[in-house]
């Protein structure tokens, strides 16, 4: 099954569980996207917007994690992923 494409309307749910790196990358950027071990609810953006970043930095997430996920797509272990639905 194909990953889904990082978008600023990508589920953060979706992208956590898709790809792992995005965890630390949001983290980074001062976004919280796990919660108590639960992702957070809403889209890329939403949660952006919430830490009151603009709408061009929120592109230029989208565009560093698609460069990430092509880099993480070449070194990506089943032992480097997070399942999301494990932590349920």
């Amino acid at each position: 099954m194909a990953k889904p494409e990082i978008t600023k309307d990508i589920l953060i749910e979706e992208l956590v569980n898709n790809y792992p790196f995005s965890v630390r990358y949001l983290m980074e950027k001062g976004i919280r996207c796990i919660m108590c071990g639960e992702p957070v609810w809403g889209t890329l953006e939403e949660a952006a917007q919430e830490k009151d970043f603009p709408e061009a930095d929120i592109e230029d997430f989208v565009q560093e994690m698609r460069q990430l996920a092509e880099k993480a797509d070449d070194e990506s272990t089943p032992e480097n992923k997070i399942d999301v639905k494990k932590m349920e």
